[in-house]
């Protein structure tokens, strides 16, 4: 399910956004400022120049000897300044009102809204008075007053305002559209960045990223590829130490069978022979001794089927001479002769392997036989299948594989088994041949263990064999 929390295009769009929709309210406060601080200047001017009338008046009325008559007058001051809204008026020195004039009306159609009005008044208080003494003499006979009704620098504010959120309304979608294409086309190279580290966590090491454009992105591009470059050389360094060591814990165990077999079993067979020897003795002179040389010599026996048992794991046929789904099935027989009818193991091969590496087929068989140990003894399993096939290659440049499923019905007792050395070994094995190995639950119950080792056999049949004991 896409979730927009995780589009970094969305992310910053909605930051663009956010920081367009500031800019526009931090620009129409600007304008609301400037919008009263205009009429704060304008409505000064006008009381200053309508005291200045007045006291023409008053000067001139004096000279006349008839201070009182005609004044005050502000007639021609209101015919040039007055507006709708404005109001100009003369206040005398007793605070009664001698004259007035008021522009018109507010538009009620226009009227904004309550809460915008309160806000503005709050911050704004557009009914100020602007007031400018007038002088006679020395004397300071009233003063001209200024002002605008509230209501109507309200409704202008608000619809100034509403030019403004226009304006927004329309402009930040488009700027949103435009920064979202442009922020998808800049991250369009991360689908890049992406696929590559999909093939890099698939196991493709040789996985590069091309150039790029931006210098973030080359950037991330350079550590990448020196990166998997990197990976690579420590992977392939790492197999090849697993080869040698793998070799050399063959070799260790082909020379742990070759002495066991000289000295253990040789020794096993000289007391088989004493014993013998003994109970042919002891059937002249000592009739009694008979049951402890058969004992003797039972246990002998069973020594030696123990040790033989131990040489085939230490030491297991050749495979390279026998072939990998001969050996693989004198195996899965030895187990289903030593089981007594439980647990039962059942192997199916598809394809031909034939013409596989030796170190290939040696190392699928170490894998199988760890594996049937684990699911035997470790698992507690009353069915194993192994199933063995040969994937034909998809294109001309592909290489064929090997696919190995190994399915049982057991229990897994012991948590070391999954994380232990025989799977650690395992994993190493397939490791070094360039293989995947994955190990989880069964579809019905049990476990199942899946490898696939990436061949380029020579040739490939689709010849199907099953066997089972």
């Amino acid at each position: 399910m896409w979730n927009h929390r995780s589009d970094l295009k969305v992310r910053l769009t909605l930051r663009v956004a956010a920081v367009s929709a500031l800019c526009f309210a931090a620009i129409s406060a600007y304008f609301l400022i400037d919008a009263d601080r205009s009429v704060r200047a304008r409505i000064n001017a006008i009381a200053e120049v309508a005291a200045k009338t007045l006291e023409l008046q008053q000067n001139k009325l004096q000279w006349v000897n008839n201070p009182r008559s005609g004044f005050p007058d502000l007639d021609n001051v209101a015919t040039a300044v007055i507006t709708p809204g404005l109001c100009l008026a003369f206040r005398a020195s007793d605070g009664d009102i001698r004259q007035r004039f008021c522009g018109g009306a507010p538009n009620e159609n226009s009227a904004p809204p309550q809460i915008f009005a309160t806000f503005y008044r709050s911050l704004f208080d557009p009914g100020r008075e602007a007031t400018r003494p007038v002088i006679s003499r020395g004397a300071i006979v009233g003063e001209a007053v200024v002002w605008v009704d509230p209501a109507v620098l309200t409704a202008e504010a608000w619809h100034e305002a509403g030019r403004l959120m226009t304006v927004l309304a329309i402009a930040l979608p488009l700027l949103c559209a435009l920064v979202y294409a442009a922020l998808a086309r800049a991250l369009r190279p991360t689908r890049l960045i992406l696929s590559g580290l999909e093939r890099i966590a698939a196991g493709d090491l040789t996985a590069r990223l091309p150039p790029f454009d931006l210098a973030e992105l080359s950037t991330i591009r350079d550590v990448f590829n020196h990166l998997a470059e990197s990976l690579g050389t420590a992977l392939a360094e790492r197999s090849e130490l697993t080869r040698r060591l793998i070799a050399l814990q063959d070799e260790e165990r082909r020379h742990l069978a070759r002495e066991l077999h000289d000295e253990f079993g040789q020794s096993l067979t000289a007391i088989r022979a004493l014993a013998a020897s003994a109970r042919h003795t002891a059937g002249q002179d000592c009739p009694a001794m008979l049951a402890e040389c058969d004992g003797i010599a039972r246990i002998a026996t069973d020594m030696m089927e123990t040790l033989r048992g131990a040489l085939f794991r230490l030491r297991p046929p050749d495979v390279e001479e026998l072939g990998l789904a001969a050996s693989l099935e004198g195996l899965v027989a030895g187990w289903n002769g030593r089981s007594r009818g439980r647990p039962r193991f059942k192997i199916a091969f598809s394809g031909t392997f034939e013409n596989l590496p030796a170190a290939v087929s040696a190392n699928l068989y170490r894998i199988v036989q760890e594996a049937l140990t684990n699911a035997a003894k470790h698992a507690g399993a009353t069915r194993v299948v192994l199933r063995l096939g040969m994937r034909e290659a998809e294109a001309p440049s592909d290489d064929a594989a090997i696919e190995l499923d190994i399915e049982d019905d057991g229990r897994l007792s012991d948590p070391a088994v999954k994380s232990g050395m025989g799977l650690l070994g395992m994993r190493e094995r397939v490791a070094a041949l360039g293989g995947r190995l994955s190990f989880e639950a069964g579809q019905n119950g049990g476990f199942a263990l899946r490898v696939v080792i990436p061949v380029a056999p020579s040739r490939q049949h689709g010849v199907a064999l099953e066997y089972a004991a």
